[in-house]
């Protein structure tokens, strides 16, 4: 015969003044993870609303400022804001051979040699450095680390890049900043993420490192590889002081330093044709013009970094932390 069981029951849980506890309306979602109120909702659509505007805003009067007359820039003042008489002019001006066209080209060259070059370099450093048993492994990483917080500085540098005989070489734009430390560092964190059977399986195959390199890692490394790709390409096509210090010929000058003298000091571009003379033969000039060149510097940064974005939080988020 069995005994009748009795449940007793369980104390409520409360506060210290006896009251029961308010339960939370999501009990099974942490505080940050919760439903959102409407008034919440909507104070957060307001401030994405007016972040969005405050960057889109400046970009809207540039495109429109270069594709109007030098007649509707004056009249408004500089930047046009309404459209009105909108011409292609001023590219057409920039675009026909002249320095801005010279200067893009050389932007191009230089960010795609640059940043082929930088990629391949840091790849292979942080592989190195992803072995802990490599030789000279912590005295090499102690020296990526030194370069992190203390630099040469820019005498120095300018004379090493001037007895080595780079001046008015497009090495100099390429060579003083071919590795990050950083980039480095956050290729050597991926790679000592990958599972290490995979890689010791393939070296029992008698696979060799360049093989591995190749075959294994690389393949399962594109997302922070294409990532630190983009770093060093953005870097390229923006830099400009390299330029300013080791390029003395006009026509060897990127599109940055050209940017940075014509539309920034107000310089005439070299062996190009004055405002006033321009302003007098009708051909557009001014701002315009100038907006055109700002136009044109963002326009291979806005093709390619949609393709690249996706892989920032997999590529620069997980490469930083893992390992």
């Amino acid at each position: 015969m069995t005994e009748p069981t009795t449940t007793l029951p369980r104390p409520a849980i409360g506060t210290p003044t006896g009251r029961p506890r308010a339960r939370r309306r999501n009990s099974l979602r942490p505080v940050w993870d919760e439903q959102p109120s409407r008034p919440g909702s909507l104070a957060k659509a307001i401030v994405l609303i007016a972040v969005v505007l405050a960057i889109l805003f400046p970009l809207y009067t540039i495109v429109l400022t270069s594709f109007s007359t030098h007649q509707a820039s004056v009249n408004a003042g500089g930047l046009v804001i309404v459209p009105r008489g909108l011409t292609a002019a001023a590219y057409v001006q920039i675009l026909s051979g002249g320095v801005v066209t010279r200067a893009a080209l050389v932007s191009v060259g230089v960010t795609a040699v640059g940043t082929t070059l930088s990629t391949a370099v840091s790849v292979m450093a942080a592989y190195g450095l992803s072995k802990p048993n490599s030789f000279g492994h912590r005295v090499i990483l102690f020296v990526f680390l030194i370069t992190m917080f203390f630099g040469a500085g820019m005498i120095p540098t300018y004379l090493l890049v001037s007895k080595l005989g780079m001046i008015n070489s497009y090495w100099s734009l390429i060579l003083p900043g071919a590795v990050s430390a950083f980039n480095v560092l956050i290729l050597r964190n991926f790679f000592m993420g990958i599972d290490q059977s995979i890689i010791e399986a393939a070296r029992m195959d008698g696979a060799g490192e360049w093989r591995i390199l190749g075959r294994i890692v690389l393949p399962m490394s594109g997302a922070v590889v294409a990532v630190v790709a983009l770093f060093y390409g953005v870097g390229y096509f923006n830099a400009f002081f390299n330029a300013m210090l080791y390029i003395n010929d006009n026509s060897k000058w990127p599109l940055q330093l050209v940017l940075r003298s014509y539309v920034l000091q107000g310089a005439n571009l070299p062996g190009g044709a004055s405002a006033t003379d321009t302003h007098a033969s009708g051909v557009v000039a001014g701002m315009p013009v100038k907006m055109a060149v700002m136009t044109l510097a963002l326009v291979p940064i806005l093709i390619v970094y949609p393709f690249v974005q996706r892989h920032f939080t997999k590529g620069v988020i997980f490469g930083a932390i893992k390992g």
